[in-house]
């Protein structure tokens, strides 16, 4: 959201503010403005860790101020101020807070994440689904937030070399997943006598109803096999249908909330009388 400059209710200090010359006036404006900037912010991060369950502090603290100066006398309240605010290739596999919070404030379907669009680019993930963690999570798999953990996701894409040619090499071989799946190296790969352990995964893919074949019976999603001869099985990352969010939050009733444009009237009187030095 964008706060404009109102000179507004200033009759008080009108006197004292023919006093300063045009660049300290305007310095003053810019300084009132961003008063109402980090006040309304302070504001947008608690309703957010209020109605939203167990938030990240990547979206929780995801307003940022985009501060008014002297030469442009605006400051801007945004879910993302820069490169800086978003995930990074060493972070979380996930999506810029603002689209994550347009969808909590308008409604409708989010967009999708970036693992999202790469499962769906190596025909894992089907058109008009989106990804789920599912309840219980998969053990290690969780940040005790609801997402998963980077490392983790990150491991899921490179398991089904779900990477383009850009990023092949960060695709797991498959010595690496035959190590994976016997991680005790009981046996021997290279003569296929290998006895499955209960420490070894093998991670697999099952379309549910959406296809025929061997997994059918189970929901579509990422699955992972363990134990012997594949016992246990444990969803991983199920695949759902694109949900749609209703409406959560509203950024201008946060702002009306804190009285911005009172607030800036105020800030403003008492910045004109610090900048004249009364």
């Amino acid at each position: 959201m964008r706060i404009g400059l109102k000179l507004e209710g200033l009759e008080s200090v009108g006197g004292t503010l023919a006093k300063l010359s045009g660049r300290q006036a305007h310095e003053a404006y810019a300084k009132a403005l961003n008063d109402v900037g980090f006040r309304v912010q302070r504001s947008m991060r608690a309703e957010l860790r209020s109605e939203f369950d167990r938030p990240t502090p990547f979206i929780s603290n995801s307003p940022k101020v985009v501060p008014a100066t002297a030469d442009k006398l605006e400051v801007r309240i945004i879910p993302t101020l820069d490169a800086r605010n978003l995930p990074g290739t060493g972070g979380k596999v996930g999506v810029d807070p603002q689209h994550v919070l347009q969808a909590q404030e308008w409604g409708g379907k989010r967009a999708d994440k970036k693992s999202e669009v790469v499962l769906r680019k190596a025909g894992i993930l089907p058109a008009g689904y989106q990804t789920s963690i599912p309840d219980p999570p998969y053990p290690g798999s969780d940040d005790d937030r609801g997402n998963l953990r980077g490392g983790f996701v990150q491991q899921l894409l490179s398991y089904f070399q779900a990477f383009g040619e850009q990023g092949y090499k960060a695709n797991m071989s498959e010595r690496r997943r035959k190590k994976l799946r016997n991680q005790q190296d009981i046996g021997y790969l290279g003569t296929r006598k290998v006895y499955k352990t209960t420490l070894g995964v093998r991670y697999f893919i099952s379309t549910g109803r959406l296809r025929s074949g061997r997994s059918s019976h189970l929901a579509p999603g990422i699955w992972a096999a363990k134990g012997l001869h594949d016992i246990e099985v444990h969803p991983v990352l199920m695949f759902v249908r694109a949900p749609s969010y209703r409406p959560l939050i509203s950024m201008q009733r946060i702002a009306d909330a804190v009285d911005a444009e009172g607030y800036l009237e105020r800030r403003l009187r008492y910045r004109i009388r610090q900048a004249a030095g009364v």
